[in-house]
């Protein structure tokens, strides 16, 4: 990308919202172009300078963000967001999944965090300006970080998972389907036992591999059900 990224922070906490600017600064390609502490402000931001990219947060003292999206998809077409929020409500997760945001990092925030969410973003900007045509391959990267088939892959494993049993509940996990699996059914299918399967689901959640819903049904207690990322 010739030109910097425009990006504009929306941040009721001025003090986060000074080391989102800090952080931004310190990576390439990127400037601030200006910093909104409130839904009225955010709009307009917006409206005047049109950024290329949002950093969003969540609870902000008039509105919540996640109402901003569309807002934005409105007013600023071209923008890109990445939500910066301690929500981790599914209701919020879902609105960002459906409106098309590009991230959503969970505070407390690492610059490494950061880092790693501006650059991929300048990868994919880059790629989209460089190329006329993309390979099945880049178009489905533009939205996965690998294939939905792909097998997931681990770092060094940590004390109390083992190697050949995280191996093995790797294998149950690259199946799941849109249903999602439950602790006893990884059970029956790892041949692990009910405990052994519901830790190494929690450290897979803990490596960003899938997450866990309360699905509640119409008797009794909810059932904790885990999906792919």
């Amino acid at each position: 990308m010739s030109q910097p990224t425009e990006v504009l922070i929306v941040e009721d906490d001025v003090r986060i919202a000074e080391i989102h600017r800090r952080f931004t600064e310190k990576i390439g390609g990127f400037t601030v172009v200006g910093t909104a502490t409130n839904g009225e402000q955010a709009k307009e931001w917006i409206e005047l300078v049109q950024p290329q990219l949002i950093l969003l947060d969540v609870y902000l003292p008039d509105m919540r963000g996640i109402d901003l999206v569309p807002f934005i998809r409105e007013n600023a077409k071209e923008a890109d967001i990445i939500m910066i929020t301690a929500a981790s409500e599914v209701d919020v997760v879902r609105h960002a999944m459906r409106g098309g945001v590009f991230d959503y990092i969970v505070k407390p925030l690492t610059f490494d965090r950061f880092k790693r969410s501006l650059e991929h973003y300048r990868s994919k900007m880059q790629q989209l300006e460089q190329q006329e045509k993309l390979s099945p391959d880049q178009i489905e990267s533009l939205w996965n970080t690998s294939s939905p088939g792909a097998e997931i892959h681990v770092d060094a494993s940590p004390k109390g998972i083992d190697p050949l049993t995280l191996e093995k509940i790797l294998k149950c996990v690259s199946g799941i389907g849109e249903e999602g699996i439950t602790a006893e059914l990884l059970s029956q299918e790892s041949g692990v036992s009910r405990s052994t399967a519901r830790r190494y689901l929690e450290y897979l959640i803990s490596q960003r591999k899938i997450y866990a819903e309360l699905i509640y049904g119409n008797v009794g207690r909810p059932e904790r059900r885990y999906f792919r990322v």
